[in-house]
């Protein structure tokens, strides 16, 4: 047997000439593909575990989008109560051709229970308010908006939304929540646990309510909460009067270097703690709450400090103006934080219920021009001084309430309007939208959406879609299912983003 003759057993098998070709092809494709993956964001070498513990050792840490956003940042003002479409925004000359008359005898199926006081009901009644063209695009606008009309043309229009309820917490948790009860995260919410924050000194989300004692939203902070979402995600409500947060000044007899040493003891411990028993999370995320808290005492007084802006800003806001100061000075507030990267920040214009918000059920024009005086100037401030810093094109203005306002007349002694789930308006400008364009329409005295009807799911998945985040693909996972903020449904308005 000759032993230097090679077993063919061992022998390689012979590859040809297009195998190698192909093998080689494979190869580069692969390096190719692996190539555009990471230029998607879509490769991600590290482990799921190394993610999460990340996630939870900096929560707020900023989160790459799914692709890229038109918009970095959200400013919703949410007008509280159920503003009337038909009397700001939504021009309907049927309400005058039709006035007086009854409302079976425009729709016979309207049965006095859409509203939510049944027995009240009038005729169709014309707006008193008088609409005139506004901007390039010829937007027809109430007079109540002489501010926000001139900038009609930054603004798209739904007039074509839905809600579910006619009652107003339900309601508000709809707009807010994508669900019509309690215990579900917020827009806010779910916004700053797929995005982060883009700010390490303050709070990723944040509130202001009602200063003029008139309440919270019903509901109160169940509208701004993060529900099964880790709490770190809820809005930060900025209270009205009074401090506006918690310990936001240390106490008088410590100081700035006993607080921080205390910080580095638990820092100290907690590294201890976790050489023990690496796989808990839970007290580094802790104490990560405590280092915002200890950066928000000197970040969060400075941000809020509209004294530091001159004069001819706080007189663009209509700061010192009697009927509009208090939503002067929060609009104004908003704009320094977003400026600061904070990610998502939402105002309530009015407060609990009926005359203390956009609740106009008795006396619609003296409701409607107090609540419009209120915030017409800050917001189409806001608009502005946005615009004139080059922040507008990333920052997303939400205008919108829980539902719309019935054509008809509430009865009484001067006549309102009572809730209708069935239509309103939103608008939109800046992070990405289309300006002077209008999605949708009402029927002709403004009763129900009638064209390209647009769903609260629809909206938000707008927004989140605005903002870099496929609203599918944006999910958590509770008590077994994975949950989303458009539930199982939601189509983004794609006519309305540039």
């Amino acid at each position: 047997m000759n032993h230097n003759q090679p077993s063919t057993e061992t022998l390689p098998t012979a590859i040809s000439r297009r195998d190698v070709l192909a093998r080689a092809g494979c190869g580069f494709g692969m390096l190719g593909l692996a190539g555009l993956m990471q230029d998607e964001g879509l490769l991600d070498t590290a482990t799921a575990a190394d993610r999460l513990g990340a996630r939870a050792l900096q929560p707020m840490a900023p989160q790459p989008s799914h692709f890229p956003a038109k918009a970095t940042r959200v400013i919703w003002i949410f007008v509280n109560g159920g503003p009337s479409h038909v009397d700001t925004w939504d021009y309907k000359p049927g309400l005058t051709k039709w006035n007086g008359k009854s409302m079976q005898e425009f729709d016979p199926k309207f049965d006095n229970m859409t509203g939510f006081f049944k027995n009240s009901v009038g005729g169709l009644m014309q707006s008193p308010f008088k609409f005139t063209p506004r901007g390039e695009c010829g937007k027809m606008v109430s007079e109540i908006f002489p501010y926000l009309g001139e900038h009609a043309d930054k603004m798209a229009f739904i007039h074509s939304g839905f809600a579910e309820s006619n009652n107003h917490s339900p309601a508000l948790f709809m707009m807010n929540t994508g669900f019509a009860r309690m215990g579900f995260p917020c827009v806010g919410s779910w916004m700053t646990y797929g995005l982060g924050s883009e700010s390490r000194n303050l709070p990723g989300f944040l509130v202001m309510s009602d200063p003029k004692g008139r309440g919270l939203p019903k509901g109160h902070a169940a509208n701004w909460g993060a529900a099964f979402l880790p709490g770190v995600y809820q809005g930060t409500h900025l209270r009205p009067k009074g401090p506006p947060i918690d310990n936001l000044v240390h106490p008088a007899a410590m100081t700035d270097s006993t607080q921080r040493a205390q910080l580095d003891l638990l820092k100290q411990l907690n590294g201890l703690h976790s050489e023990r028993f690496p796989a808990d999370s839970e007290l580094s995320a802790r104490l990560q709450s405590f280092e915002l808290a200890y950066r928000m005492q000197s970040a969060a007084p400075e941000a809020i400090d509209i004294a530091a802006e001159p004069k001819h800003i706080q007189d663009l806001y209509g700061i010192g103006k009697a009927n509009c100061d208090h939503f002067s000075r929060q609009c104004l507030v908003a704009r320094r934080l977003v400026e600061r990267g904070v990610r998502f920040v939402q105002i309530y214009s009015g407060g609990m219920e009926n005359q203390r918000s956009w609740d106009g059920h008795s006396d619609i024009k003296g409701n409607h021009t107090q609540f419009a005086g209120e915030t017409d100037q800050p917001v189409g401030a806001l608009l502005t001084d946005l615009d004139q810093r080059g922040l507008l094109d990333e920052t997303l203005i939400v205008w919108c309430g829980e539902f719309g306002r019935l054509p008809v007349a509430q009865t009484g002694k001067k006549p309102g309007r009572d809730h209708n789930p069935h239509c309103f308006t939103a608008w939109l400008a800046g992070g990405g939208t289309k300006g002077g364009v209008t999605y949708g329409e009402s029927d002709e005295v403004g009763f129900r959406a009638a064209v390209d009807k647009v769903h609260v799911n629809d909206l938000h998945a707008t927004i989140l879609h605005l903002m870099g985040m496929d609203h599918e693909r944006l999910t958590y996972k509770y008590n077994g299912r994975q949950f989303r903020l458009t539930d199982v449904a939601g189509e983004v308005i794609h006519k309305v983003i540039a």
